[in-house]
């Protein structure tokens, strides 16, 4: 059954509060997907959402490397993927992106379209939209 959420985030004020709502609502998944124009907040979301996930690690777009590994104070690895320069989900498969996502670790993808037939059954959907005033509606769709 596919549980969603929408939320909305005023700014960077109150994006703690909405990552800690989107924290639970996950909690039942590892796999996270993040979908949005570019200049939406995604990695901007991801750095407040490992923030809340106590990673101890500087959080910063894997554009380049593909994916980032970080640790959180609880000893558990978190991973975040930026696919958006893949030129086809080969690249993904060749990083060992499928050995990333069915490893019971967190998973934070970025622009997960060219890599959608690797992707697990479950996972949570996050779809950030900029609206007015640097209001961000961020509609959650969880199916795990």
């Amino acid at each position: 059954m596919v549980k969603e959420l929408t939320l909305q985030s005023k700014g960077l004020d109150d994006l703690p509060e909405v990552a800690e709502r989107i924290i639970d609502f996950g909690q039942n998944v590892t796999v996270w997907l993040f979908i949005g124009e570019m200049g939406a907040g995604k990695t901007t979301l991801i750095k407040t959402l490992c923030e809340k996930l106590q990673v101890l690690d500087q959080v910063s777009s894997p554009t380049f490397s593909i994916v980032n590994e970080y640790l959180t104070a609880k000893d558990d690895t978190v991973y975040h993927f930026d696919f958006y320069r893949l030129e086809d989900a080969e690249e993904a498969v060749a990083i060992g992106a499928e050995d990333y996502f069915f490893s019971g670790n967190l998973c934070l993808i970025e622009w997960p379209p060219i890599i959608a037939n690797l992707l697990p059954d479950e996972y949570m959907l996050v779809q950030i939209e900029a609206l007015e005033d640097g209001v961000r509606s961020i509609k959650l769709k969880n199916n795990g």
